[in-house]
């Protein structure tokens, strides 16, 4: 093994605060005349193949979007594609399968208890509904409608199919009628005989 170097060369890359210092210092004092310009040159010949770079990438980009075009490829599909990877990656984890299991678990436990609430409820109403309070509310409700459609019986005259609700209360508006109009119109009757 080799030790690092010492001296005047640092194995180290710049640190912000160094970089700074090598910002600010001015070495064009120290620089001949032909040294700088060849500087210059060469500041211009990275400066042109950077331009060349980054129109090639241009033009690779256009390229490589005219083949997506060709193939059927659009932005919304590689959206597709990336959000599809990216929910298999981190269903792939190890923390959301120990959620998921502790939820599937939780959900379960939920499951059985609204079932026993479920069957607790039956059962409560399966007993009230037994129950004497609940056996004599009936028995009225039971009157109740039975007294009501004797009435709407006897009102709208006999309906032996029963009809609907606005069938007796046409019928009963109609047996208002002919009751309130009744008597002017046997008079006439009798004059017409």
């Amino acid at each position: 093994m080799e030790a690092p170097a010492q001296g005047l060369l640092e194995a180290e890359p710049l640190r912000g605060r160094d970089e700074d210092a090598v910002a600010s210092a001015d070495f064009s004092s120290m620089l001949s005349d032909e040294e700088r310009e060849e500087l210059k040159a060469e500041l211009v010949q990275l400066e042109d193949e950077i331009t060349t770079l980054r129109q090639v990438l241009s033009a690779k980009e256009r390229h490589l979007i005219e083949i997506k075009q060709k193939l059927g490829m659009n932005l919304m599909n590689e959206i597709k594609q990336n959000f599809s990877k990216s929910w298999h990656d981190m269903q792939t984890t190890t923390a959301y399968k120990k959620t998921h299991e502790t939820l599937s678990h939780a959900g379960q436990k939920a499951t059985a208890a609204f079932s026993n609430v479920g069957t607790a409820i039956s059962k409560k109403f399966g007993d009230m509904r037994n129950s004497p309070t609940f056996k004599s509310f009936e028995e009225r409700v039971e009157t109740t409608v039975t007294s009501l459609k004797e009435t709407l019986t006897k009102v709208g005259g006999p309906n032996p199919g029963g009809g609907s609700f606005e069938e007796v209360l046409s019928s009963t508006a109609h047996a208002s009628a002919q009751s309130s109009a009744g008597a002017p119109r046997r008079e006439e009757e009798e004059l017409q005989c």
